[in-house]
């Protein structure tokens, strides 16, 4: 006899509790925007019918581990770098990859963390805003083994982690300048909660008292890593009375900002004012001019994630025995490094 549950469909549960599909799958995955009333009448659909998602949906049939990568903004072109890193790894691996935006910028939404106890992954890469307090307790609750990608504070050190070298970068980006004969150097910072923000910051720091240049404060912008907030931060920094002659910005993206801002004034770049960017996110070779960047590995950074998280959960399927005793947790950093390209010369007479 046929189970009565395997003819059901998810189209059948929504008609039968008048909703529309999407809101079935809202609850099914847990999330938190739909009505009270409405998630109780769904669910007590759901139990009566005897549906069942179908197994697929959480591990291939092939029993592949599933991956899942949240991610807090899906449209950057960091964003872009870093998907394609995680699917290429997963790919080689024979692993399935699913992709769910957090949209938990300011660290208080959890809605992501009830919708991966429900969709079960065999193992999780986060690359979200903040996760701070509670972090470690929030991730045993999955019951899966669990990546920080580029992360954003001073997590758990229970939690592996794989960033990238952004102090150096700092350091690197900062000495191009100075070699090139800048000393009103500036900078443009991104989100200040944000560690990668804050080591780029100290690199342009330490490279500055290195060269015995003292740092202007009023030269040091706060930004937020998009175009828009670049170019805020660059109207400041060109409305001073004794402007920088260059600007390393703490992501392309506003680098891209300070652009717009440079030609809206007449500038050109490098010739008025030269600009390095960090990321080297494919965008910086098509702008005009191609835009000398510190390259931060995210593709490598990804697929790095994928397969240590791919590696714990090999682990946990061979067994205590076959699981190396750690006294803690993997902590790894790719280096960055410096592409030169045509935004930086020599300051004008």
């Amino acid at each position: 006899m046929t189970n009565t549950a395997e003819r059901v469909t998810i189209a059948d549960v929504a008609r039968r509790a008048g909703v529309s599909v999407p809101t079935v799958s809202k609850v099914l995955n847990g999330r938190d925007d739909v009505a009270p009333a409405t998630r109780d009448h769904v669910t007590e659909v759901i139990t009566t019918t005897g549906y069942r998602p179908r197994r697929r949906q959480q591990e291939p049939r092939s029993g592949a581990p599933l991956v899942e990568l949240v991610i807090t903004d899906l449209t950057s072109a960091y964003a872009l770098e870093v998907l394609a890193g995680a699917e290429e790894s997963a790919s080689r691996a024979g692993a399935g990859l699913v992709v769910n935006a957090a949209h938990d910028h300011d660290g208080g939404d959890r809605s992501w963390l009830r919708a991966l106890r429900e969709r079960r992954p065999s193992g999780v890469v986060l690359v979200i805003n903040r996760f701070g307090g509670g972090s470690a307790e929030d991730v045993a609750s999955l019951g899966a083994p669990v990546v920080l990608l580029d992360p954003a504070g001073s997590s758990d050190p229970s939690l592996p982690t794989v960033g990238a070298t952004n102090f150096a970068g700092g350091v690197t980006a900062t000495e191009h300048l100075l070699s090139l004969g800048h000393r009103r150097i500036a900078t443009i910072t991104g989100l200040p909660f944000l560690l990668c923000s804050q080591e780029r910051l100290e690199g342009y720091r330490a490279a500055m008292a290195r060269a015995g240049v003292p740092v202007d404060e009023s030269l040091v912008a706060e930004g937020d890593f998009t175009a828009a907030g670049g170019q805020r931060a660059a109207v400041a920094l060109l409305d001073h009375p004794n402007p920088p002659t260059a600007i390393f910005a703490g992501s392309d993206l506003m680098a891209s900002g300070v652009y717009q801002e440079a030609r809206c004034r007449g500038l050109h770049v490098p010739d008025d004012l030269s600009v390095v960017g960090f990321d080297d996110v494919s965008m910086c070779q098509y702008l005009s001019p191609p835009l000398t960047t510190v390259r931060q590995p995210l593709g490598e950074m990804a697929g790095e994630s994928v397969r240590m998280v791919l590696d714990a959960v090999r682990e946990r399927r061979a067994g205590p025995s076959a699981r190396p005793q750690r006294d803690t947790a993997p902590h790894l950093q790719l280096a960055t490094r410096l592409v030169v390209r045509e935004s930086t010369a020599a300051p004008s007479a």
